[in-house]
């Protein structure tokens, strides 16, 4: 009887440095949050698996959301290790607020505009400049302020001189997920998204792809965030992004790479 005891002892012993152990490793993996343009979504979380798959010491916290709505994010304390923004606008404003490390920002991705709308829609839209017709109610637009695919929507309509019109009917969304949606469901006659969400879109159809010159170069920025707690790890994760493994999964998504620093 007093091998059994003994026996079990061990048993259970053994089973508590095993739980122990397990949970002390699950303990020591390190969480980089990154917060990253809404367009990024489908890319980053096969990038997350990937990156996961061959760091098992390092957990990869996303949040998607308007790059605008991030910056603020960040501007207010939230925490943050890598800012990955669709827009120069919102990278240069926290470079110079010294809250992210101007010389961790690189260019990442470059994307396009294009103008969609429903699948088998009547509205007979074939260009930006039919958007302002009688038959076009609501246009789906990012918020200029904080949305850069709204930016670069003004920038377009600006171009072709029928902003004013535009902005009479359009319905604006907090990121470019949002503006997709609306056009998916109908509720919105058209509406002006990136080539890549156009691709991952469902019941849409691309009517018109921005000319280049109409519109500033879109340029997808990638940054450490100052405060970073995990500047080694957030470094690494930085390298792994301009990896020809991670281009050819941007690429799928329909991405271009971009060379130099930002």
């Amino acid at each position: 009887m007093k091998m059994k005891r003994i026996a079990l002892a061990a048993a259970l012993a053994a089973l508590c440095l095993c739980g122990c152990s397990s949970a002390d490793a699950k303990k020591e993996r390190t969480e980089i949050t990154v917060l990253a343009a809404a367009s990024l979504t489908e890319s980053c979380e096969d990038i997350e698996k990937m990156y996961e798959a061959e760091h098992s010491g390092t957990d990869l916290v996303f949040s998607f959301g308007g790059s605008g709505a991030l910056q603020i994010q960040i501007e207010e304390g939230a925490p943050a290790d890598i800012f990955l923004s669709a827009g120069k606008k919102q990278m240069d404003a926290l470079v110079d607020e010294k809250l992210v490390d101007s010389s961790s920002v690189n260019d990442l991705l470059e994307n396009k505009v294009v103008l969609i709308v429903p699948e088998g829609s009547k509205a007979e839209v074939y260009s930006f400049e039919d958007v302002i017709s009688d038959k076009v109610g609501v246009i789906a637009l990012g918020e200029p302020s904080s949305v850069p695919v709204g930016q670069y929507s003004e920038e377009i309509f600006g171009y072709y001189g029928i902003l004013d019109e535009v902005r009479a009917k359009a319905s604006y969304g907090s990121d470019v997920k949002q503006v997709l949606s609306w056009v998916e469901t109908g509720d919105a006659d058209c509406g002006v998204v990136y080539s890549t969400d156009a691709q991952n879109g469902k019941n849409i159809r691309v009517a018109a792809e921005a000319p280049e010159e109409s519109h500033s170069r879109i340029i997808y920025k990638a940054g450490i965030v100052a405060s970073t707690a995990h500047e080694k790890e957030a470094e690494e994760f930085m390298k792994f992004l301009s990896s020809d493994e991670c281009s050819d999964v941007f690429a799928g998504y329909g991405f271009s790479s971009v060379g130099g620093a930002g």
